[in-house]
């Protein structure tokens, strides 16, 4: 008997062990966004040990919960395992790149690099506490997201990266943070704090046109506020509050009759909360366009990405700002609001007699898909969390950084979307029915996300990163907020984190320059060969002949080279590269359809270092797909020997209009 019992107390012992130590690791990520996907696959194909933590069921966060017409700004500022993500879309669409793709496919590609890297994930918990020691997370507590019947797990790690839409992890460790919207004082910004466009134009779509009633009764007040409307005063122009940028859903339809669930009538449907559509679409130009009241993108096999579009749409404003701070039960009833609000005005426009009988009948052909979110009744889990929490670390990004006014010098990402805010509360301004909060300023070129917007106050925490509710200021915060700078912020932060780890130094204390090496030089995080990019900017390696304007803005990087002049004189850019290693390279040049006004076609001149080949494009041809002005166009696959000096001359040859010289693009072909 007591050997039985010493068998069994060893027993014991071991399991104890066996389960602390899959209880510890190099580094922890929490959130399985985008963003944490790229941070766990990062810190795991470096040869650290990794758990990635998941509250929900799904991995991708809003890149496979409907987004999928992706807000890319410039194509310039998305670089490796961003960047590789939608090389992989593009691959299983037959295409080099895919920024517009389904749901289910976002989400397959993100299990390939959890599948790949053999990352653990962790499912259902969710961080009810973080226990820290002189500024170090020592462990964080999880409860199951699903059930309170399974046991609490405790988690410790070296390092924690928080890349949660809501920054739980960094709030729990007891780090510095804002919800809301800063007074423009602050950081003297023009575009912080309250904000009120003028009315609807083609600059503000978002705003409610001038005249629209605000009242039950059309003119009496006594009436009583139309759902949805505050009868709050407005604040003055700049003035900071708790306010958050309105929430919704991208929402997935489709037309394909062979795959489309007809939109059902939800439950609590109440037709008074779209009281004000009506009256707001009476005011419109166009009231048989669907697009003046819902921002209809189309994905790939008869889908939609449905985004807010205009001063009544998707955004349920004003319904979200305890949703940063609230308890996960109260968040679940604020999501669960937000999405009976979007069925039901689907339901609205598709059935209620004032809505115009073209959108009506256009948005009846559409339907909720059988194969997407097939456990969750074809609706996305994930809310449209736009900004929750946002960190006050050791640096703080704000419009100065947006605008290039203040160029950090320890970047490891770029940002390059327009700063962007959607609004925070619909009001009675002048007695009719106003939005406040929005802003949709672009002309936003590329710039670089310091490192220390990253990182906590070193006197708060010195082993976590928070790369998605990172330092930054509202407005600020609304160019960075976007789903292809969290992959790169992703795995930033995951090197850094590795860094850490290796020289067992606060994170606040890693080499940044160390951080760009890695990223450069192995930016696929497997060792594989890097493509090379040249722009038109890389003095270096562009050469110029005859007269080019250089043009910022809308391009390929900060700028392009534009031929506006037409002339018998010859003119050229050569873009020049030396090839690392001999084999086959698939040559793409950037093009811009808009720019290239010439009736002839564009002609290139390809030199693999020892052969030239003159290369036509048809740009009439080219069709842009996205957010983007233009589009890789390949000149060709060709055989290189390592040293080579390989080059793409564009020319003006048989040109009678603009031709655009803006990037070439050499990638390695297997």
């Amino acid at each position: 008997m007591i050997k039985l019992l010493r068998i069994y107390i060893v027993f014991m012992v071991f399991l104890s062990l066996k389960v602390n130590a899959q209880s510890s690791y190099d580094v922890c990520v929490y959130g399985g966004t985008s963003g944490g996907v790229t941070a766990a696959y990062t810190a795991k194909m470096m040869g650290k040990s990794v758990l990635l933590i998941e509250p929900g069921k799904h991995l991708g966060g809003l890149s496979s919960g409907g987004l999928g017409y992706t807000d890319i700004g410039n194509k310039y500022a998305v670089t490796g395992l961003g960047l590789d993500f939608y090389r992989r879309t593009g691959k299983y669409y037959g295409q080099l790149e895919s920024w517009i793709f389904e749901p289910h496919v976002a989400e397959n590609i993100f299990m390939q690099y959890i599948n790949k890297a053999h990352v653990p994930v962790l499912y259902q918990y969710r961080i009810i506490s973080a226990k820290k020691v002189n500024r170090v997370i020592k462990e964080i507590v999880l409860e199951n997201s699903d059930s309170k019947l399974k046991p609490a797990k405790t988690i410790r790690a070296k390092v924690f990266i928080d890349c949660s839409y809501e920054g739980d992890l960094m709030a729990k460790a007891g780090v510095s943070y804002k919800v809301g919207r800063e007074d423009a004082s602050v950081y003297g910004e023009s575009y912080n704090g309250v904000q009120v466009q003028p009315a609807a134009t083609p600059q503000h779509g978002n705003q409610i046109p001038d005249g629209v009633d605000p009242y039950k009764t059309p003119g009496d007040p006594k009436s009583g506020l139309l759902w949805g409307i505050s009868n709050a005063p407005l604040a003055s122009i700049g003035t900071g509050d708790n306010h958050v940028q309105a929430y919704n859903f991208r929402i997935c339809l489709t037309d394909d009759p062979a795959n489309r669930i007809t939109i059902a009538k939800p439950p609590g449907y109440d037709p008074v909360r779209y009281e004000l559509l009506p009256r707001y679409i009476a005011k419109l130009t166009d009231t048989n366009d669907i697009r003046e009241i819902l921002k209809f993108d189309l994905m790939p096999n008869h889908k939609t990405d449905i985004n807010n579009g205009g001063g009544f749409s998707t955004d349920m404003i004003g319904y979200n700002w305890d949703y940063p701070n609230a308890g996960y039960k109260k968040r679940a009833e604020i999501q669960k609001m937000h999405e009976l609000y979007d069925k039901g005005l689907l339901y609205f426009i598709q059935h209620d007699p004032r809505i115009p009988a073209a959108m009506r009948n256009f948005l009846l052909n559409w339907g909720y898909p059988k194969d997407e979110y097939q456990d969750n009744h074809h609706w996305s889990p994930q809310m449209y969390v736009r900004e929750a929490r946002r960190m006050i670390g050791e640096y703080v990004m704000t419009q100065a950084n947006c605008e290039r006014r203040e160029v950090v010098p320890d970047g490891i990402g770029m940002a390059a979307y327009g700063m962007d805010s959607h609004n925070t509360q619909r009001l009675v301004i002048n007695g009719m029915a106003k939005n406040e909060g929005d802003v949709e300023k672009g002309g936003v070129g590329p710039y670089p996300i310091a490192y220390r917007a990253l990182t906590p106050k070193r006197n708060e925490c010195t082993n976590l990163l928070v790369p998605v509710c990172l330092s930054a200021s509202h407005i600020g915060y609304g160019s960075i907020r976007m789903e292809p700078v969290f992959m790169v912020l992703g795995q930033s932060s995951a090197t850094a984190a590795v860094l850490s780890v290796n020289n067992n130094a606060p994170v606040q204390d890693v080499d940044v320059s160390e951080i760009q090496k890695i990223l450069k030089q192995n930016p696929l995080v497997d060792g594989s060969l890097p493509e090379m990019i040249v722009d038109n900017s890389d003095q270096q390696h562009v050469e110029l002949t005859g007269d080019w304007a250089l043009v910022k803005g809308g391009f390929y990087g900060p700028n392009a080279y534009i031929s506006n002049k037409v002339t018998d004189a010859y003119k050229a850019v050569k873009f020049t590269q030396t090839i690392p290693q001999t084999g086959y390279y698939e040559i793409y040049t950037y093009v811009l359809p808009k720019l290239n006004q010439a009736s002839s076609n564009m002609v290139c001149i390809v030199n693999n270092g020892s052969l030239a080949k003159e290369v036509v494009i048809n740009h009439d041809k080219i069709m842009v797909r996205g957010q983007t002005s233009g589009e890789w166009v390949s000149l060709g696959r060709y055989q290189m020997l390592k040293g080579n000096k390989a080059s793409v001359t564009i020319t003006n040859k048989n040109a009678d209009g603009a031709i655009a010289a803006d990037a070439v693009l050499f990638y390695p072909s297997k």
